[in-house]
């Protein structure tokens, strides 16, 4: 057995498909297998943190569980229904979107949806960089804490550095190595975060939690927006890159099913736990929106704290390794001439310079937090509603790969109405949300009074939903109502094979490239 073979059974091999279909020869694998992908991803303590921060919305205890297991199911549909375009066509995600948006225009909401992946890349990656930085402050004071007992700033960065090389080798190694790792993350987390649940159940105060009174309907609808940026809306443009390597006609349900059930599943469970915990101690509250890892562990006895802040390094560092592989294929749909490899060198540099900022100059970890959620929320959101319906067109024609072509291959460059009803629907959503962190501030609510920026409409994210309804009906009404849906263009290709007497390729072959010639010329 020759070295390349051994190296691609146990997944080491670095893969060569990037922003091209995958071969039918290359497919692999069941739906179920999506479930560990998506569960290690979310199986985390931040999950507990994410329930304390829908509650903090204004909602009572029972109100943020119903608001928020309504948010996360929805969202981890939608989803699930984006993956579906992974097995139909082979391409990631912000591939199969040029589709609507054509080679070029694609840029638009591929760029976006990069800087959402660095976001919380970011914000990953930090916050395993401090855990393991308060686990050596903890064990060795002397050595790795400041006098007040803190994490030293060299012991941040040592574990940053640390936690990057970690992310971004697995990720440059690909698909497969990331599929079975996750796996036993999936095992090693959900047992652990399990027995976590063992010693902070004990310590809800079940006496108060009535004590917090309920919030009016805006405040609840509030709660299931953030619940949907929390967890789905910030992945809709991961689905696809899972997916893709599954057979052609594996069943639509499956890939629904359990991408959603992965998702949900955890962050659900430990939602109803945050929200318990912090419904009978208000000031944990205040703790999380600060260090939202921290003060969840201090719940823990120090035999206890010690490997649990391992698993939760272990298990960040998982979303990270997934989230940095899309990363790469989102500058490739952008059109950068990288490679792969190349694309995840940038990552390292630009998540570096988010660490400092959330680090070093953010005065509130939530307020930032909520504010790149937002802003993020209603580009993509908008662009996930448009590809939601273009699903239609996109089954019409028989998800035809050759459409993620350049102009005259089957492409085009650009498709103006999804592009006008994605800034459309960008620029109103930005108007109606409003951001915690004022150096994100000037951007958002200019379509609201100065009371509204202040009301509760504001604070509920209702403009996020507006935004991904108005962009999605105004290209189903461009598409469909006025029948504005160019046929695939083969005009280079025909020419081309006229001049040498050949007639047209249905579907050209794929090339499983990572350079920059398979990009633009990817089929």
């Amino acid at each position: 057995m020759s070295s390349a073979t051994q190296q691609g059974r146990i997944g080491t091999a670095v893969e060569s498909n990037g922003v091209n279909p995958v071969p039918d020869a290359e497919r692999r694998g069941r739906p179920s297998g999506l479930f560990a992908v998506w569960f290690a991803w979310n199986i985390s303590i931040l999950g507990i943190s994410y329930g304390i921060f829908v509650f903090s919305l204004g909602l009572n205890v029972w109100q943020t569980i119903i608001a928020g297991t309504i948010g996360y199911l929805a969202s981890s549909a939608l989803v699930g229904i984006l993956a579906v375009g992974g097995p139909r066509t082979g391409l990631p995600t912000l591939t199969q979107t040029r589709f609507a948006f054509g080679i070029k225009g694609n840029r638009i909401p591929a760029f976006f949806a990069y800087l959402s992946n660095m976001g919380w890349k970011v914000t990953i990656i930090t916050l395993a960089s401090t855990t393991g930085a308060k686990l050596f402050a903890e064990l060795w004071p002397s050595a790795f804490a400041d006098t007040d007992g803190s994490s030293a700033t060299f012991t941040i960065v040592l574990w940053f550095v640390l936690v990057l090389a970690v992310t971004m080798t697995v990720s440059v190694l690909g698909h497969e190595l990331i599929m079975k790792l996750e796996v036993w993350i999936s095992w090693v987390t959900g047992i652990m975060t399990v027995a976590f649940l063992g010693f902070v159940v004990p310590q809800i105060r079940w006496t108060h939690l009535g004590d917090t009174p309920a919030g009016g309907p805006l405040v609840f609808v509030g709660g299931i927006v953030m619940a949907m940026t929390l967890v789905g809306l910030g992945f809709l443009n991961y689905g696809g890159d899972f997916a893709r390597y599954l057979p052609r006609n594996t069943p639509a349900r499956g890939v629904i099913g359990w991408t959603t059930a992965g998702l949900s599943l955890p962050v659900v469970t430990l939602l109803v736990i945050g929200a318990l915990l912090v419904g009978g101690d208000p000031k944990l509250g205040a703790a999380t929106a600060s260090d939202p890892i921290g003060a969840l562990t201090a719940l823990l006895p120090m035999w206890f704290f010690v490997p649990f802040s391992i698993v939760i390094v272990i298990s960040l560092v998982s979303a990270a390794i997934t989230g940095m592989y899309s990363s790469g294929l989102a500058l490739m749909a952008v059109g950068v001439p990288l490679r792969r490899s190349v694309t995840t060198m940038i990552n390292a540099i630009i998540i570096a310079a988010g660490a400092f900022y959330l680090l070093f100059i953010s005065t509130s970890f939530l307020a930032t937090f909520q504010s790149f959620l937002s802003l993020i929320a209603v580009m993509m959101g908008t662009m996930g509603g448009i590809q939601l319906v273009d699903f239609i067109r996109q089954r019409r024609a028989g998800w035809n790969t050759d459409m993620a072509n350049p102009r005259g291959h089957g492409g085009r460059d650009g498709r103006w109405t999804a592009i006008v009803s994605l800034i459309i629907g960008t620029v109103v959503g930005l108007g109606l949300v409003t951001s915690a962190d004022p150096n994100l501030g000037d951007i958002t609510g200019f379509l609201l009074t100065e009371s509204g920026r202040t009301g509760v409409f504001a604070s509920s994210g209702l403009g996020i939903v507006i935004a991904m309804v108005l962009g999605a009906a105004l290209y189903g009404i461009l598409t469909f109502g006025l029948r504005l849906d160019p046929r695939p263009d083969y005009s280079l290709v025909a020419a081309g094979d006229a001049a040498r007497g050949e007639g047209r390729p249905q579907s050209p072959a794929p090339d499983a490239a990572d350079s920059p010639a398979a990009d633009s010329t990817e089929h």
